[in-house]
Order: structure tokens, then sequence, then C-alpha cells
């Protein structure tokens, strides 16, 4: 099974780079399906979901819990972010166990160790990603640069630490990917092709 995961920093690029890679790959790229998944199984609103996924949790829970994610029954008297982190983890699981696919973001290099997957870090320098972010963001958030650099901080630090409830490991450190990929001033579809052939290359190898 050819499992690639991406990691990411917001506004890096790295859920553009997952789709377009996966299309690439000709495989199915799992994102915010995950998202929606879970709000539908749970009647959780969408953005509370995908704000819970990714942040986190270690003020009111012990950092181990996460490796008891599996095994907790994901039932009505549990706190809410609980019942998202038991749903999230099964619903990843299921998913990568269909065949070879692209997963982005909310800890699968970790959830979906087992099946030895592919990890990708995407990353950029801070004007890049302000950039980026300012370029997509929605018109009511009307955020000025400082007050975007606030923002990609903040959530870059919800998802270091939401990485902390499965792993020891540390969010963007280069030791827990297979492959870093720096998207400063780069046109993501430009990259597409090479780490494509860099991703057929590694499974051809295993």
């Amino acid at each position: 099974m050819k499992v690639i995961t991406i990691s990411r920093e917001f506004g890096s690029g790295g859920r553009e780079l997952g789709k377009r890679l996966a299309d690439a790959l000709h495989v199915p790229c799992h994102d915010e399906q995950i998202i929606e998944m879970i709000a539908q199984e749970n009647g959780f609103d969408q953005q509370y979901v995908a704000n819970v996924s990714e942040s986190s949790m270690e003020a009111a829970y012990p950092m181990t819990i996460g490796n008891r994610f599996a095994a907790m029954p994901a039932v009505p008297i549990m706190d809410q972010p609980i019942r998202v982190a038991v749903a999230q983890r099964r619903i990843i699981e299921e998913l990568a166990a269909k065949g070879d696919c692209v997963v982005v973001g909310r800890c699968a290099d970790v959830i979906l160790r087992d099946l030895h997957p592919l990890n990708l870090f995407v990353y950029a320098d801070m004007d890049s990603k302000v950039r980026r972010c300012m370029e997509r963001a929605k018109e009511e958030e009307n955020l000025t640069y400082k007050e975007m650099v606030r923002k990609i901080k903040q959530v870059d630090k919800g998802r270091a630490h939401h990485r902390l409830m499965y792993d020891d490991g540390k969010w963007g450190a280069k030791e827990c990917y297979h492959l870093c990929i720096n998207t400063s001033g780069r046109e993501i579809k430009a990259m597409v092709p090479a780490i494509a052939q860099f991703c057929k290359d590694w499974f051809n190898q295993q």
C-alpha cells in the first residue's frame, strides 16, 4: 500500500500540494472530507471540528492520552474534543485502509505509522506564507500583515501541540519526515511533477 502524508505550516501551500500530488499520482486525497465525516457522525459544526482537529487539548488532558484514542469508545459522556480525536483517528485509518492515497494534516503520519507511509513536511518563509494567506483570505477577514503573521503563528503552535498528543516527535523537525519541501516564492503547481517522481521512486525502492 502506498500512503503519503502531508504535514504543513499554515500558508505554505501544503493543502494545494497534497491535492495536486494526489491528482498527479491518480490516487484519492483525504483532507476536508475527514472534517465533514467527523462533523456529520457527531452532529458537530464543521468549523468547530476543523479547529479542534488541529489544536491543543494538553491543558485539559494528559499528553499520553493520544496513544489510547484507538481503544476508547466515542460515547456521549466524553468531552467533545476527545470525541473529535477518537473519530479522527478511526476515520483516517479507515480511509487509508481502502488503498493508495494522500492524507493531508491531522497527524496522519503518526496515526498511520504501521502502514509505513511516506511523510512529507511543507514549509515556507513567513513572507511567502503571509502573501499566500492574504491572497486566499475571505473578504470578511481583511487582516493586516501583522495580524496575519499572528494568525499563522497561532495555527502552527496549535498544530505542534496537537501532534504531542500522539507522538513525542517534534512537529516540523526534519527527522520526523522523509522529505521536507520549501515552497517559498515557488508555484506549487510547478513543483508537483518532481515531487510526484520522488514519491514513485521512494515506493519502488521499498
